[in-house]
């Protein structure tokens, strides 16, 4: 690391202004910074400075997010094989999953990152790091033969709709992969929804056979479509089931969660509040909703199931567009959580629910920390008039 850090201070005054290549300065303070933390500090004012800074947390999330992104990389492999009625050893559908996946993680690195140090050399300033997160974020929560043109799309909208015009890493009000992802939805319906989707029907690189008159519904997609919601079993929480590449997993989700709650980049009150928030929202209907399927599966289910746990662990503590008072924390999450088991029981046409839930508590995050912090100073104003009297 040595040898690396004395090469990157040789070549350094080249990036500077009047350098050769000073109009790339961005570009090399992103890569420099990234690999090594800066040693700069404040040149006036108070500030607490270690070695933690916004690049080791984003790289921390990366590192959570392996374990949901290498089995939903197994599993594409897995229902490949499972729907075309061949076999096939752990290695060979891996493979097969991985080489469906990989484009799709580059591209979105290439279109989001590309737009980051455009706009930073634009502006002059320092490229961003919130984008190794989404960047991997996006791939994991799509379909599997989401088209790579359309993917590109949707990730060139959402940074530049949701993160650059409202100033970048830090200011941004929503949740730049559900964006993307929203947009999916919304712009490519037929891409995002129906019982194709969830398989890669394609053959890829002598691995796995072509798929003809493919028909496999995720277990919500079966729920909302169907008279009854699908018995429970192991392989729901094991992610063994079709959905998006990284949402099905359970346990790999889990040990992400670990990690992030370990460490303390992650909320526990957001976490849990959600999960709560999903239990008894889907009680209620239990108890009292109509007779439908979707408002009659147990509650555990819809926690298990589609989206919900990895939205409740890597897009609901996601701390730019989330609550940020103690307090707000438990209403922000509780609500994400009832409002998703609201949108998947009483909107038939979007079984899944976590993505627009933690949209519309994105919007409403501010005004929740807004009310907690009045509260509280209206709390000291009491206090503080009974104690002159």
């Amino acid at each position: 690391m040595k040898a690396l850090r004395n090469y990157l201070d040789k070549i350094k005054p080249n990036f500077e202004e009047g350098g050769k290549f000073h109009a790339f300065r961005s570009v090399f303070d992103g890569f420099e910074t990234f690999l090594f933390v800066p040693n700069t500090t404040s040149k006036s004012g108070t500030h607490i400075h270690d070695s933690i800074d916004s690049k080791r947390i984003m790289s921390m999330v990366v590192i959570a997010l392996i374990p949901a992104l290498l089995f939903g990389m197994y599993n594409v492999g897995y229902q490949h094989f499972h729907a075309t009625g061949a076999t096939g050893s752990f290695i060979e559908m891996f493979g097969y999953g991985f080489l469906a996946v990989l484009p799709k993680i580059i591209v979105s690195y290439v279109v989001g990152l590309g737009i980051e140090f455009v706009v930073a050399q634009w502006k002059k300033e320092e490229i961003q790091e919130g984008f190794l997160v989404s960047g991997i974020l996006i791939p994991m929560i799509v379909p599997v033969d989401c088209p790579l043109w359309i993917l590109a799309i949707a990730t060139a909208f959402s940074v530049i709709f949701a993160k650059e015009v409202f100033g970048g890493t830090g200011m941004n009000v929503f949740n730049v992969a559900l964006i993307t992802r929203a947009f999916l939805f919304f712009a490519y319906p037929t891409k995002m929804s129906g019982d194709a989707v969830w398989v890669s029907g394609d053959s890829i690189c002598g691995l796995g056979q072509q798929v003809d008159g493919l028909t496999v519904a995720t277990p919500l997609g079966v729920a909302s479509t169907t008279g009854a919601y699908p018995e429970f079993s192991w392989d729901m929480v094991t992610g063994l089931i079709p959905g998006s590449i990284g949402e099905t997993s359970v346990i790999a989700i889990a040990l992400g969660a670990i990690l992030l709650l370990w460490t303390g980049i992650a909320s526990w009150k957001t976490m849990f509040s959600v999960f709560v928030g999903g239990a008894f929202m889907a009680w209620v209907f239990n108890t009292v909703g109509p007779d439908t399927p979707m408002a009659q599966m147990p509650w555990y289910e819809h926690l298990v199931l589609g989206g919900f746990c990895f939205g409740a662990v890597f897009m609901a503590t996601d701390p730019v567009t989330s609550a940020r008072t103690e307090t707000g924390k438990y209403i922000f999450g509780f609500l994400i959580g009832a409002m998703a088991i609201i949108i998947r029981v009483l909107n038939p046409g979007y079984p899944e629910g976590m993505m627009l839930a933690i949209l519309l508590m994105n919007i409403f995050a501010p005004l929740i920390d807004y009310c907690v912090v009045q509260s509280n100073i209206n709390n000291r104003a009491k206090r503080a008039t009974k104690s002159n009297r």
